[in-house]
């Protein structure tokens, strides 16, 4: 008889690819903001705002450290109690995340995500070149 596994936790996604542009910013936060019902995060509250604010930083350090990235990802993904948003883009330099090295916008990245019990992190891409950092919070109840 075969083993029964256990149903996976759902699973919500949200992805958006924003051009490297002067307006990159505000139109990943905006595109974002679209989206945070999608993946069950209520709009206007707080935590909708951690999640803006972090994915504005993220954006701006694309913006800032990955000059020649045309385009950076954006992902909301929910599952199991948890928020990741993932920001990718080609720049494979995984950027310093130990205390004392961040500059203020990874350190205001950071606090917010450890207002949720959270974390942030950085990978280098599996199926191109480049890097995604990654922002874990957990879910409100």
């Amino acid at each position: 008889m075969a083993a029964v596994s256990p149903v996976p936790p759902s699973v919500a996604r949200y992805c958006v690819s924003v051009e490297m542009a002067p307006e990159a910013v505000t139109r990943a936060r905006e595109a974002v903001a679209e989206g945070l019902a999608e993946v069950g995060v209520v709009a206007g509250s707080a935590f909708a705002d951690a999640v803006l604010l972090v994915v504005s930083e993220l954006v701006a350090n694309v913006l800032r450290h990955a000059p020649r990235c045309p385009v950076a990802d954006v992902e909301l993904t929910v599952g199991a109690g948890q928020l990741i948003v993932g920001v990718a883009d080609a720049e494979p330099r995984l950027p310093l995340l130990g205390p004392g090295e961040m500059g203020a916008g990874l350190r205001l990245v950071a606090e917010l995500a450890a207002e949720y019990e959270g974390g942030i992190g950085a990978k280098l891409t599996v199926n191109r070149d480049g890097k995604v950092v990654l922002v874990r919070f957990r879910m409100p109840s």
